[in-house]
């Protein structure tokens, strides 16, 4: 059984359309937990229609993405967790599949289907929806069933991650001080690696994913994420001593 965290914030209809993915196309009737962080009555119609099948963590106001997604992990039942973004939609089987390729030590990446390129080399790029609105769940499912294959390879460092719970907070989870969660991805990374743990990608299941939709809604917001991604980078160097790099051959992260 697995303990799923999904921090939502201000994304109904991608919320919608990740839990409904989720508990459909799963094998058993693991934890669902939605981190609602901020905006409860915003999200509130998605959450009473799916209230059956998740747990349901309201933080009642916005404490951020790193606060929000380790409370999450906290409150997970089982000792596997799997943190997805609400704008991702997941494959079916997924747990079947994770369950099966997860090795102890590892931080497991399922790969990603996502509309256009991006700075990561191993997601297949295939435009089925740039929102959720166009998005076709059942044609989805057969193109990732058609795409999957028996790849692994140690490239992995981005979302969605499937790991131990104890090896999340032996690495001390997200730092909290990451404003908008903006660098914390690649600070959680660096800290999988220097703790031995190994970065594994799996190409045998494939999650869709939208690619920050809520930040990409207006000027301004991108313009935030902009000014949190440079304050993120700069906390990285103050903390780390050195800026945290990326290898864009394997996602490895390196000060």
């Amino acid at each position: 059984m697995i303990s799923v965290i999904i921090p939502t914030y201000k994304s109904p209809e991608a919320l919608n359309l990740c839990l409904k993915s989720a508990i459909i196309g799963q094998k058993h009737n693991n934890q669902i937990i939605v981190v609602v962080d901020g905006h409860y009555d915003l999200n509130k119609e998605v959450i009473e229609k799916h209230k059956d099948s998740i747990d349901i963590l309201n933080l009642e106001q916005n404490v951020g993405l790193c606060r929000g997604t380790n409370l999450g992990v906290y409150n997970a039942k089982h000792e596997q967790i799997l943190i997805v973004n609400d704008d991702n939609v997941f494959p079916s089987n997924w747990d079947f599949i994770l369950e099966d390729e997860w090795e102890e030590g590892t931080v497991l990446t399922p790969n990603q289907i996502e509309p256009f390129p991006s700075m990561f080399k191993q997601f297949v790029i295939n435009d089925l929806g740039r929102n959720p609105k166009t998005f076709n769940l059942s044609e989805f499912w057969f193109q990732e069933d058609h795409t999957s294959g028996d790849k692994v390879e140690e490239s992995g460092s981005t979302l969605p991650i499937f790991m131990s719970k104890v090896d999340y907070l032996r690495v001390g989870g997200w730092d909290e001080h990451y404003e908008m969660g903006m660098v914390a991805d690649w600070d959680f990374f660096l800290k999988c690696q220097l703790s031995g743990l190994k970065m594994i990608r799996n190409w045998n299941l494939h999650f869709y994913h939208f690619v920050s939709l809520e930040t990409k809604k207006s000027p301004e917001s991108e313009l935030r994420r902009q000014q949190a991604e440079q304050n993120g980078h700069a906390y990285a160097k103050y903390k780390w001593g050195s800026y945290i790099k990326h290898n864009p051959q394997n996602n490895l992260k390196y000060i």
